[in-house]
């Protein structure tokens, strides 16, 4: 069930990363449409919660949680301005290997087993997630010191994000709890991120971020069980997988056509999950 959940985690995330490619083309604000998903997503959870009379908030659960939800928002900030600095050719398949800070982390600090053939596996999907998303087309000038800074905290802001998951995960704190925390931190961030830039608001940001939203607690709670009950060190690759999602959308809803080496990429994906599971 545990391979089901972060399969489900990856179409999540891939069709977040759509409708925020979608967003992009049309000059909408990654910051409003991120801070009504979360403020969204945090009005439902804790709704729920209160409902369910599950809510068993501590000191301990709101700032991890909330530090979590920072991350993830600051990555995605991060790693837009970086596509702005520097091409996307580079950029993705750098900010993609964030997957490997967690992974060694379930490995040496949880001390997961991970087997010869499963480390195999492991490396093909971050090969083929990294393959998927790099572009041969490098016609812009790269401003290296800026893009390099944007590319290094997307990194750190991604990598930072898996290990804090899977240690709320391996402390047995309630997911819905640091869902909660999560959203409602990454509110409050987003909301003064969206003070700092001044940019003007528009009614379609409500409708997508809601959507967005949705979308999100699904994939978040699907990514908590799934490193609560499987192995870590599998979930991570398998979830990074989730430009599978973005570039079939893109043949799909965009008409664009898959490269030999996104081909490659997705054939090869398939064969590391297929490792994984030996």
């Amino acid at each position: 069930m545990w391979i089901a959940a972060a399969f489900v985690t990856m179409v999540c995330f891939g069709t977040n990363n759509t409708i925020f490619k979608w967003s992009t083309q049309r000059k909408v604000s990654k910051v409003h449409i991120q801070f009504y998903f979360y403020f969204v997503a945090f009005l439902l959870t804790f709704g729920f919660a209160i409902v369910a009379g599950t809510v068993h908030l501590n000191l301990i659960t709101i700032l991890l949680g909330a530090f979590i939800g920072i991350l993830n928002a600051n990555g995605n900030i991060q790693m837009s301005m970086a596509f702005e600095k520097g091409p996307a050719s580079l950029t993705s398949p750098l900010v993609g290997t964030n997957t490997i800070f967690p992974i060694l982390c379930a490995g040496v600090v949880f001390h997961e087993h991970i087997s010869l053939i499963q480390w195999v596996g492991i490396l093909i999907m971050l090969g083929s997630a990294m393959a998927i998303q790099y572009s041969s087309d490098n016609k812009g000038r790269i401003n290296y010191y800026p893009w390099m800074m944007r590319v290094g905290l997307a990194i750190f802001s991604f990598g930072l994000l898996g290990i804090l998951m899977k240690t709320s995960s391996y402390l047995q704190i309630n997911s819905l709890d640091i869902l909660i925390a999560m959203y409602g931190g990454g509110s409050i961030y987003l909301a003064i991120c969206s003070m700092y830039k001044k940019e003007k608001w528009q009614r379609s940001e409500a409708n997508v971020g809601s959507i967005v939203g949705l979308i999100s607690i699904l994939g978040y709670s699907s990514y908590f069980y799934a490193l609560k009950t499987g192995t870590a060190s599998i979930v991570f690759p398998i979830v990074s997988l989730n430009c599978l999602v973005v570039v079939l959308a893109g043949v799909l809803l965009y008409k664009e056509k898959l490269k030999r080496y996104q081909l490659i990429g997705v054939l090869t994906a398939l064969l590391g999950i297929i490792f994984t599971k030996i």
